[in-house]
């Protein structure tokens, strides 16, 4: 592939060679080194193949005492390609200009590419890698990468190591996140374990202080399960820390009304697109005006980053377009209105419940009232209820006065 590229910068010919004794040409190529490949067999008596402009010149030199024919068959190469413009000097300095700035260009940042995150987000690194002197435009060569690091790890805490390494245009950015401490679990303050909810009692792990339910025992809510007042023989009561986990049947019942006639979009088929161009940071449009008044419509936002001959440039197109829609009342059934509200309500319900444990079971019901679906979801959980209450001595009550 090295050669081939190295061959049409300097420049190669294609020729035809026709003769009796065709092998007489090869040992003449032989016997003055002269280097030929590309060799493809027409007849037993021509073949065609490639040799560069200085060979070219010697075979046919050469053959003049042969008797054979040589036939040009194309020319190709740089310098073929740039003869061609020797009577349009504004074209070939364009060309020379667009090769010379896509060079230069090449030793600055033109594109982000950030690996190793998952829980901080990818804007923060770039607009933090901003903040300290690194974005597009950035001369890639005048990077400090240890100053760099410091500078980030200070200004992202979540991260214990980050490299940046240039090559060409582009910036990898290779991060690596900080695990994050255990969360201490305080066990000097005072406290009870406390129902967050009603629930029936499946489960209970007791780790401090003392337990105050029993499985299959029915709480209420704000009931304490876990006490962390402990009654001893020798010194009366002795005030600790109430922990431990206690799982619980839970029931929940959500409603949620929904109306049986909506409105529904309806394209009217009138569209409007816009182009612009981002070059670095600035924005070029080429439509006069973004703002809509008085109308509904959805807008599409594609960009595509330019690249030339797999470099990345610093222009981006973008392409908005706008659909017009009109709301139109439609009526939907009952079924569809229950199935509706029943993805809401589920949504609802597995917000409020996989913080502390899991859905076990559901059941949806609905009943019509006039224009309205009254839909009511009834679940059955398994979650974790108890949550800490502080307990207050004497000095400290009196303090709170």
């Amino acid at each position: 592939m090295l050669t081939g590229l190295v061959n049409r910068l300097r420049g190669q010919v294609r020729i035809r060679a026709e003769c009796a004794f065709p092998e007489r040409v090869l040992n003449l190529c032989g016997a003055r080194e002269l280097s030929f490949w590309d060799l493809e067999w027409e007849s037993p008596t021509a073949f065609t193949c490639r040799l560069s402009r200085r060979d070219w010149r010697t075979l046919r030199e050469a053959g003049k005492n042969l008797d054979c024919a040589f036939d040009l068959v194309g020319l190709e190469g740089a310098p073929y390609f740039f003869l061609r413009f020797r009577h349009r000097q504004a074209l070939l300095m364009g060309l020379v200009g667009c090769a010379l700035a896509l060079f230069l260009g090449s030793f600055f940042i033109w594109d982000f590419q950030v690996e190793g995150n998952e829980r901080v987000p990818e804007e923060r690194i770039l607009r933090a890698l901003e903040q300290n002197g690194v974005g597009l435009g950035t001369f890639g060569l005048s990077l400090d990468g240890e100053d760099l690091r410091n500078h980030m790890l200070l200004d992202v805490p979540e991260l214990s190591w980050i490299a940046v390494n240039v090559s060409g245009c582009r910036a990898s950015v290779q991060v690596r996140e900080r695990t994050p401490p255990p969360v201490m679990i305080d066990r000097r303050t005072p406290c009870n374990l406390v129902a967050r909810r009603a629930g029936l009692v499946k489960k209970v792990q007791t780790i401090g202080g003392v337990s105050c339910v029993v499985p299959g025992s029915a709480v209420t809510e704000g009931q304490i399960l876990i006490s962390g007042v402990e009654d001893t023989d020798t010194v009366g009561a002795r005030v600790l820390a109430g922990m431990g986990k206690v799982e619980a049947r839970t029931w929940y019942d959500l409603t949620a009304s929904m109306p049986l006639t909506a409105a529904e979009k309806q394209y009217t088929g009138k569209e409007r697109t816009g182009l612009s161009l981002i070059f670095g940071t600035r924005r070029i449009k080429f439509f006069s005006n973004s703002s809509i008044e008085g109308e509904e419509y959805d807008k599409i936002t594609n960009r595509r980053p330019l690249t030339l001959l797999g470099v990345p440039l610093p222009v981006t197109l973008v392409t908005e377009k706008w659909r017009f829609y009109e709301a139109v009342p439609t009526v939907r059934t009952a079924a569809e209105a229950e199935k509706a509200a029943e993805a809401i309500l589920s949504a609802q319900l597995r917000e409020m419940v996989e913080p502390y444990g899991e859905v076990k079971s559901t059941l949806c019901s609905a009943r019509q009232k006039g224009d309205t679906l009254i839909v009511t979801l009834s679940a059955e959980c398994l979650e974790e209820i108890g949550e800490t209450a502080p307990i207050y001595i004497t000095s400290e009550l009196e303090g709170r006065k």
